[in-house]
């Protein structure tokens, strides 16, 4: 499966068409260029202490994203997607994927890119809304590279509305408290797979064990 992602992942980013190429990189040089332009018009919307900002995702933290998946099926929904790399990956594997990004510019990318290489929108599809406020219920995959400061919180809203049979995928930064099943990679790459259900478990039993001292 590893070898597949990494030639889809080459194909999604090598597409020979030099209009395309050019059109797409010199909109992202200039726009690296004024951070300002990133962070609105949606990112004034998010309360400042979740806010995240964009970084994309490297080749070997969307390699250790989709080993932490194998053998996994269903929807699939990435939290903040950002240019949309990892969801093309998921929905490349057999995953209805759904990606939230509340930057307009990022989205309109995720979504030319998915027009001009084919993914029709049952496999991948990019939403501008802010997954803080959206309901996860319906996803029994989410991946998510963010910030450690938002990790607690978002723990929660996790543990509140996902599945049982769900499982959380998050890169570099893990959550506190939350025992997670298996990680790849190290350093910066290190990815964390959890499953909720042992999670609740592991929470209940702290919880448990903290009443029966006192």
């Amino acid at each position: 499966m590893e070898d597949n992602i990494e030639l889809i992942l080459q194909d999604l980013n090598n597409r020979p068409n030099p209009v395309f190429s050019a059109c797409t990189g010199a909109l992202f040089t200039g726009l690296y260029g004024v951070w300002s332009l990133f962070a609105v018009p949606g990112f004034r919307k998010i309360p400042w202490s979740l806010k995240v900002p964009y970084l994309p995702s490297s080749k070997s933290q969307t390699l250790n994203t989709m080993k932490l998946l194998e053998g996994r099926t269903g929807r699939l929904v990435d939290l903040g997607s950002g240019d949309g790399r990892l969801v093309f990956a998921a929905s490349s594997a057999g995953f209805q994927c759904t990606g939230f990004e509340i930057n307009s510019l990022l989205v309109a990318y995720a979504r030319s890119k998915a027009l001009w290489t084919g993914v029709p929108s049952s496999q991948a599809t990019f939403v501008k809304k802010d997954f803080w406020k959206t309901d996860l219920s319906s996803y029994n995959n989410v991946t998510a590279f963010l910030a450690p400061g938002v990790m607690g919180v978002l723990g929660e809203k996790l543990l509140k509305e996902l599945p049982g049979d769900a499982r959380v995928i998050t890169c570099r930064f893990p959550f506190p408290n939350w025992p997670h099943r298996v990680s790849v990679g190290s350093g910066l790459d290190q990815t964390f797979a959890y499953d909720v259900d042992a999670v609740r478990s592991h929470l209940r039993i702290g919880v448990s064990a903290q009443r029966t001292v006192v």
